[in-house]
């Protein structure tokens, strides 16, 4: 697996505001192949974190997603067999792989985390740990 720069790892804390930058990873790689931080969305709901990411050209068998002392990591190969005969006269549109890496916080359930992949966005549904849900507090 390779290992994403400190630029590519982001803690998932609820209200906190991430300003992220279209980058490149430039970590070395093995292969000549770009590799791409996607774009990514995360929301707070009062249940979970959603994490977006686009990925065009990823398919479902090509993504791996790991968690290891609570680093989530997201890795997105491309098959560059459809790309292999073209010869484009211009293009603006870059192919290549695509990896990201998060830190993920103690109010979520990593047990329960939930993955899905529609049309190239990839939707990551982290819980939060019951402790960690908003609730009413009853007076007694």
């Amino acid at each position: 697996m390779a290992k994403a720069n400190k630029e590519t790892t982001r803690e998932l804390h609820p209200q906190e505001e991430n300003k992220l930058s279209k980058q490149e990873n430039t970590d070395e790689r093995t292969t000549a192949v770009r590799t791409f931080i996607p774009a990514t969305d995360i929301v707070e709901n009062k249940d979970s974190l959603v994490v977006t990411m686009d990925m065009p050209g990823v398919k479902k068998d090509n993504i791996n997603i790991s968690l290891d002392k609570n680093e989530l990591e997201v890795e997105g190969v491309i098959d560059f067999e459809p790309y292999k005969n073209l010869k484009p006269a211009y293009t603006e549109y870059q192919v290549g792989n695509y990896a990201r890496r998060f830190t993920v916080s103690s109010v979520i359930d990593t047990d329960k985390i939930m993955a899905a992949l529609e049309n190239g966005v990839l939707t990551l549904t982290l819980p939060k740990v019951p402790e960690a849900q908003p609730r009413k507090i009853e007076i007694t």
